[in-house]
Parts: structure tokens; sequence; C-alpha cells
């Protein structure tokens, strides 16, 4: 009998693991089944919002505007095959890669003085005492009220834009690394100068990573602030770029363009606010 009764007693221990395992795979693709569902309620319910959106363009422009009126000009009928049309040529595509490389020139100004000015304003009470008033008087000033100032001091091209926009999105930036690093764990400063770490390796190994989350954050916001800007300082005599098109399309009439531009926009800055929601939750997944 214990011949017979020892494979039955080996057998066991494999019959509980098998099980444990099918449960386990069974409460994974539960859960995958669960997280697909959220995604597709979270889409579906983002392209009811971009439906209604389409129905009130439409509405505004068709059925409640007047007969032959000047705002059917306007309308989704006449917009997207304008839209089309563009981005079958070259002129579109040529203003906004133009428009990409000065809000990227103005996004790597902000970081490069947002992110160290952040540093220090968050690592020094009397750094963040001496700066505060006047961060937060500039931060309330409207960058579109120094384009006048810019023009005169950069003259007219690239550089004013390229000051305008580094100017609009430096805020978000400083602020939010000097918030990182007022919230980093002290513990992490005191393990580094138990260990000896220089303040160079304390800074690259501890307190960069630790606000990378929050430096991410103001980047995202900096993206957004920096697309609504773009758009008027390339109003100030540039050849090319969304703005320049825009009013161009003004100038020529050329109205179902000129929407198309619109919705050109809205579509490229909804793409850059997307990489970096991306960015984010890869990067910083607790931020995201």
């Amino acid at each position: 009998m214990s011949a017979v009764a020892q494979p039955a007693g080996r057998a066991a221990p494999r019959a509980v693991i098998d099980a444990g395992m099918g449960a386990g795979t069974g409460a994974a693709r539960a859960a995958w089944a669960a997280a697909l569902r959220r995604r597709l309620v979270h889409a579906g319910l983002g392209l009811t919002g971009l439906a209604v959106l389409l129905a009130l363009w439409w509405a505004g422009t068709g059925p409640f505007a007047a007969e032959g009126g000047f705002a059917r000009r306007f309308s989704p009928a006449a917009a997207f095959p304008a839209l089309f049309g563009l981005l079958a040529g070259s002129d579109l595509s040529l203003h906004v890669l133009v428009s990409l490389k000065r809000v990227l020139v103005g996004l790597a100004l902000a970081l490069a003085v947002g992110v160290p000015v952040g540093l220090l304003v968050g690592a020094s009470r009397r750094a963040e005492a001496a700066t505060t008033p006047a961060f937060q008087f500039l931060r309330m000033v409207s960058p579109l009220s120094w384009m006048p100032i810019a023009v005169m001091v950069f003259g007219i091209g690239d550089a004013p834009i390229y000051f305008l926009l580094a100017f609009a999105a430096v805020w978000p930036i400083l602020l939010n690394t000097a918030a990182g690093v007022r919230q980093l764990d002290p513990h992490w400063l005191l393990l580094a100068r138990s260990l000896a770490a220089t303040g160079g390796e304390t800074l690259l190994r501890v307190i960069v990573p630790g606000v990378l989350g929050h430096v991410l954050t103001g980047l995202r916001l900096a993206i957004g602030i920096s697309w609504i800007v773009l758009v008027p300082c390339e109003m100030l005599g540039v050849q090319a770029g969304l703005g320049y098109f825009v009013l161009d399309t003004r100038d020529r009439l050329a109205y179902p363009e000129l929407m198309a531009t619109v919705v050109a926009i809205g579509v490229v800055g909804y793409g850059l606010d997307a990489a970096a929601r991306a960015a984010l939750r890869r990067l910083a997944p607790d931020k995201g």
C-alpha cells in the first residue's frame, strides 16, 4: 500500500501548485480585462466629448447660422476639406516644423534657467525669501506684454520669440523644481552625508532623481503655456510658423484654411501634451 500511496502523496503538491498557478493566471487575466475595459470606457468618453464639440461647431456655423452668413465660411464642412488639402501640400507641414523648433528652443532655455534656480530656491530658505516676491511679480506679468520690448531689444526674427517662450515657460519649471526639493525626504540627504558623498554626488544621485517628477510636471505645464503663447508671438513679423500662417490666411480671406490651421494647432498641441504625459508616466509613475 505504501508503494501505491507514495505516488499519490507526491502528486498532491504538484496539484496544489498547478491550481495556484491557474488561479494566478486567472487573476492576471481578470485584471488585464478590467484594465482594458477602463481604457475603452475612458477612450469612449473622450471620443464622445470630441463628438459633442464637433456638433456644437457644426451647429454654430450651420443650422443656427444665417443663410449665406459670414459664420458659414468657418463650418467644419469647409474646414476639413481645406485641412486635407493643406496636408497634401508642404506649406502646413513647414509651418508646423518651424513652430515646433521655436517651442523646443524656448523650453530648452527655460529648463536651463528654471532647474538650477529652482534647486537653489528649494534648498535655501534665504534664497526663497529673497526671490519669491520678485518671481511672483514677474510670473504674473503676461508674456505678451513684453512683445514690444522684446522686439526693440532683440529685433525682428526668432530671437524675441525665443525670449517670450522661455519667459512664459520658466515659471512652472522653476516653481515645481523648488517644490520638489522641499519635499525631498531629509533621511536621503542624511544618508548621503553619512556615506561621505560629495556635493556633486548628492546632487546627481539624490536630489536630481528625487525632483525629476516635479521637473517633468513643470515641463508639461510649460509646454501647454508655450504652445498657447506661441501663436501671438509668431505675429511679430516672422515669415513662417503657425501664427504667421493664421495671419496669412486671414489676409487672403481664406477662411476655411484659417479654421483648418486652428484645428491643426489644437491637434499638434494635444500631441505635445500626450507625449509629455507619456514621459511623465514612464519616468515618474507616481506623478503620472
